[in-house]
């Protein structure tokens, strides 16, 4: 079932105003496509766990912590209806490899679901504290981030990739609602254009001045001193602080090495891996050639071209500046330290 609404609502009465991802509604779970942002707001009607299966391959859902939420919610819908729980599991499980986020939240309410508690009630205090978590970081980072700063973000780390606030973005929300009055650059990043999508109109609602750019204008931006910082999120974190995240991350971490400007992750501790000693472990997703080769269902390459499409990147440790966490910010070398609830 689709609706079509506008999104203009505060989801946990704070001042700011806010945007939404998914709404749980104990026997379905509705969830704002982001495929069609931003030329329509398009809701979806969910009520079985196959359903947010195929919203999450096909990123109608997309953002780590976004990602582990709704699987978490697919997962009550899946055993409400009667569908074994292992096999629930690993219909969800097996949807995208690379972020941790939704393997941590699905083993969440597998275990509260064998150990005879509520996985609904597991669930529900995920999202919660995935937005406290959010509120955290962006407090935190906004201290390291000085007035006026000229931000350059990557792929979308806002509310719509997280139960609310935003890891990265949130840090820039915070920013503004401080009166700090950054200003951003916005990586359209390509193919799936989640920047100049999906950060650009979050941005827009809230009015944090910005301007989107192409990918490539990046490291020219840096080299003219129009960059100040760089914030970005994570899909994984490993033990020794190495970071997947959305292709093209690892350029500006080296780009901004070069130039000396401060490369921050912003992410939950829910992304930190501790299975994973490094970045060569991390499993990458790759996607359809298609995706590359089309744009808005435009034809961008000659159909006899073959196309390669890795939807994520990793940036070693030694490139990041810190990375901000709702436990506090980090060197990479020292991320082990949030992992004391997890081992």
């Amino acid at each position: 079932m689709i609706h079509i609404i506008t999104l203009t609502f505060n989801p946990y009465g704070s001042k700011e105003m806010e945007v939404k991802a998914f709404y749980w509604e104990r026997d379905r779970l509705k969830l704002l496509d982001q495929r069609e942002l931003p030329r329509r707001e398009l809701w979806l009607t969910l009520t079985d766990h196959l359903q947010v299966a195929q919203a999450i391959k096909n990123m109608a859902v997309r953002g780590a912590p976004a990602i582990g939420c709704v699987a978490a919610y697919g997962f009550v819908l899946g055993v409400k209806k009667g569908y074994p729980a292992k096999e629930v599991y690993e219909t969800l499980k097996n949807t995208r490899p690379t972020a941790y986020n939704l393997f941590w939240a699905l083993n969440r309410v597998l275990k509260a679901y064998q150990e005879g508690r509520d996985p609904e009630e597991e669930a529900v205090k995920i999202e919660r504290e995935d937005y406290e978590a959010n509120k955290k970081m962006g407090k935190l980072g906004s201290s390291l981030i000085k007035p006026n700063a000229r931000i350059l973000t990557h792929c979308n780390t806002g509310a719509l990739a997280t139960a609310g606030w935003g890891t990265a973005l949130g840090v820039i929300r915070s920013l503004h609602y401080e009166g700090k009055k950054p200003f951003v650059w916005v990586d359209e990043t390509r193919p799936y254009l989640q920047g100049s999508r999906l950060t650009a109109w979050e941005l827009l609602k809230e009015g944090i001045p910005h301007s989107v750019i192409t990918d490539s204008t990046a490291g020219y931006l840096m080299k003219k001193g129009l960059v100040d910082a760089v914030l970005v999120g994570a899909d994984r974190i490993t033990r020794r602080g190495d970071v997947a995240n959305k292709i093209g991350t690892y350029t500006l971490a080296a780009l901004a090495r070069r130039h000396g400007i401060p490369f921050f992750v912003v992410a939950p501790t829910s992304t930190v891996d501790p299975t994973t000693e490094s970045e060569n472990e991390i499993p990458i997703e790759e996607r359809s050639e298609e995706e590359v080769k089309t744009c808005g269902g435009c034809p961008v390459a000659p159909d006899g071209s073959p196309a390669y499409h890795l939807a994520f990147d990793t940036t070693p440790a030694e490139l990041i500046t810190a990375i901000i966490t709702e436990k506090g910010v980090f060197k990479p070398h020292e991320i082990t330290k949030t992992l004391d609830t997890k081992l």
